[in-house]
């Protein structure tokens, strides 16, 4: 089947002054389907390894599946692939990825980007990675019109996990920057993502909600998690027993993807993840 990709498409947030992107792959066939919006996690950006190739298998299984940058993730309209903007990634924080998923989702909502004839937005899920499994989480529980919410290797809870001697000098300069092993690039977190953070718990609580998901959630993640421990989906869990969760057996927090990936087929941990997802989305 041949899969319509848009290409990139370039989205303003008025509300935060900086443009970001986003693609939409489906098969063209005149047919109203499913539509998937993934949220990328931390460090991540929407092409990042494999999901390119996720997208186009779940375009293949019958869905409209759109991935989204965060406007402050560090990567440009110009050089999507790389972090080459780290003061905007120093100055992101949880509520800016809030505004921009709810950018996207009101763009959608609203007829852009998609023909009519290609997708039912009356089915509209959420996917979300690690970090972005949590902002997933936020968005599904605040939003009507998100009926299905799935998440990989969710966070499940978005307050600082650093030790108090780096909070205290962190807040005394203003800055803390972490080591890419990647790019090989110190990237700035600036104080203020603590600060807003703090402005906002209620907003941002993921554990409340969790505890107030009224609506049909899948969390996967790997029992061999190197960033994000197994203990964070039984919490999910343990907050709302209605809540799907599946561990997969010695499975990463990447679910086998790196950057940049090569293979021409999924790897084999995240086609099966995917393949859970689907399952469920069309049940």
């Amino acid at each position: 089947m041949e899969i319509k990709y848009s290409g990139d498409i370039i989205v303003e947030s008025e509300k935060h002054g900086r443009a970001f992107l986003i693609d939409v792959r489906y098969v063209m066939n005149n047919k109203p389907k499913p539509l998937i919006l993934f949220v990328h996690g931390f460090k991540g950006f929407k092409d990042w390894g494999p999901f390119n190739m996720m997208a186009d298998y779940f375009a293949n299984a019958g869905f409209v599946f759109v991935k989204m940058n965060f406007s402050h993730n560090g990567t440009t309209i110009d050089e999507p692939l790389d972090f080459a903007d780290l003061q905007a990634f120093g100055n992101n924080n949880f509520s800016i990825e809030q505004d921009d998923i709810q950018t996207v989702l009101d763009q959608l909502m609203a007829g852009h980007h998609i023909a009519a004839s290609e997708v039912n937005l009356a089915e509209t899920f959420l996917i979300g990675h690690s970090r972005g499994g949590a902002a997933a989480i936020l968005k599904a529980s605040s939003e009507s019109r998100v009926k299905k919410l799935a998440t990989l290797a969710a966070m499940d809870n978005l307050a600082s996990r650093y030790p108090e001697e780096i909070m205290t000098s962190w807040k005394k300069e203003g800055v803390y920057s972490i080591y890419n092993a990647r790019t090989k690039q110190d990237m700035p977190l600036y104080y203020q993502i603590v600060e807003n953070y703090e402005e906002n718990k209620n907003r941002l609580d993921v554990k409340l909600a969790v505890e107030k998901m009224g609506k049909p959630f899948l969390a996967l993640h790997g029992t061999a998690d190197e960033t994000l421990p197994l203990s964070m989906l039984h919490e999910i869990k343990q907050w709302n027993d209605d809540v799907e969760t599946m561990e997969m057996p010695d499975v990463n927090h990447t679910f086998g993807g790196v950057h940049p990936y090569t293979n021409d087929f999924l790897p084999g941990d995240l086609k099966s993840a995917v393949d859970h997802i689907i399952q469920f989305f069309k049940r």
